[in-house]
């Protein structure tokens, strides 16, 4: 069970999340106010997967705190206007690490029925990412409109990072059924415990 829910991974996290907090400042410093807000954003979002103690599994805590690390990180110094594929990576990578996580939070509750239903599941899951990544191109296009910056290059941009985004959701989508494997099994456990301890 050390391979999904490693109390490590956790601390990790928590790590993370004070070097986002710095990010922060850094962004607010340089005087970069939409960056600061943006990723004053991804560390409530990150806080908020990192304190669901029992409905995630702590190694996508730290998944999602090194998304929100590496979009921090393009913002504050500017890596995804820089040539090379950093945004087409971190793109698909964010893409995957959030599926992963509201794969588990959305559908927490239908996780035993997803289990006897593989492909049902994956397609789910998959198409929930490509979902998520397509609000994400929507938001991106929204912003370069409301606040008058050049955040989508062009179309040609825009359809990799659908491309990129659909495959982060494809990934995510086969751990997450791994994840979900380990998680039935290790909430079994905990349970059957818990029943021996009151008998």
């Amino acid at each position: 069970m050390k391979n999904l829910n490693w109390k490590g991974y956790r601390i990790i996290a928590w790590i993370g999340q004070a070097l986002l907090t710095i990010l922060v400042i850094a962004a607010a410093v340089q005087g970069k106010w939409t960056n600061a807000f943006g990723l004053a954003i991804f560390l409530i979002a990150s806080f908020v997967f990192v304190i669901q103690d029992d409905k995630l599994p702590t190694l996508f805590d730290f998944l999602f705190v090194l998304a929100a690390l590496l979009n921090a990180t393009g913002w504050v110094w500017d890596f995804f206007g820089m040539p090379g594929p950093y945004d087409e990576i971190v793109h698909g990578y964010t893409t995957f690490a959030i599926t992963l996580a509201l794969s588990f939070l959305v559908y927490g509750s239908m996780l035993n029925i997803f289990r006897n239903h593989t492909l049902l599941y994956l397609v789910t899951i998959t198409s929930f990412g490509i979902a998520i990544g397509a609000l994400w191109e929507v938001t991106e296009w929204s912003a370069g409109k409301i606040l008058n910056t050049q955040v989508i290059e062009s179309l040609d941009d825009t359809i990799i990072d659908l491309i990129m985004d659909s495959l982060g959701a494809g990934l995510a989508a086969l751990i997450s059924f791994w994840g979900l494997r380990n998680w039935i099994n290790r909430n079994t456990n905990v349970s059957n415990s818990e029943t021996k301890t009151y008998i």
